[in-house]
């Protein structure tokens, strides 16, 4: 099994790709309302910055800076997903399963950078606002 290790600062600012496990689904923006909606409760409950976002069909493009003293964005992101996917379940909208039952509607990772200096973040929020031009 590979080891996964994560880079954390706390305060620090990330940028962050989350993707579908199904990635010729549109559930990201045919269900906008519900991602936000879960964006917004997330935020309330755990704090953070949007600094910049993107979300396409099947997979979203974050930098977010979090608050100081705080590296937990792997729990932010863990209830972001989880909160998004049970209000997709109340709607009635059919979830995937995984062959261990649990839902399969997104990737099991996601891909994680910690922003250096400006220059860094300058060139991951332009990134974010051109994903959407690459992808057509």
């Amino acid at each position: 099994m590979v080891l996964y290790r994560r880079n954390r600062v706390p305060g620090g600012t990330y940028f962050f790709t989350l993707t579908l496990a199904d990635r010729s689904s549109r559930m990201l923006v045919d269900h906008i309302d519900a991602l936000r909606e879960s964006l917004r409760k997330t935020r309330a409950e755990r704090p953070f910055e949007i600094v910049a976002m993107v979300v396409l069909p099947d997979h979203l493009h974050a930098v977010w800076r979090l608050p100081e003293g705080d590296d937990g964005y792997s729990t932010r992101l863990q209830i972001f997903k989880r909160r998004f996917t049970k209000t997709l379940q109340i709607r009635g909208v059919p979830v995937p399963r995984r062959v261990d039952g649990e839902p399969g509607f997104w990737a099991r990772r996601f891909w994680e950078h910690t922003i250096r200096d400006d220059h860094d973040l300058r060139t991951h929020v332009d990134y974010v606002h051109y994903n959407p031009v690459k992808h057509g």
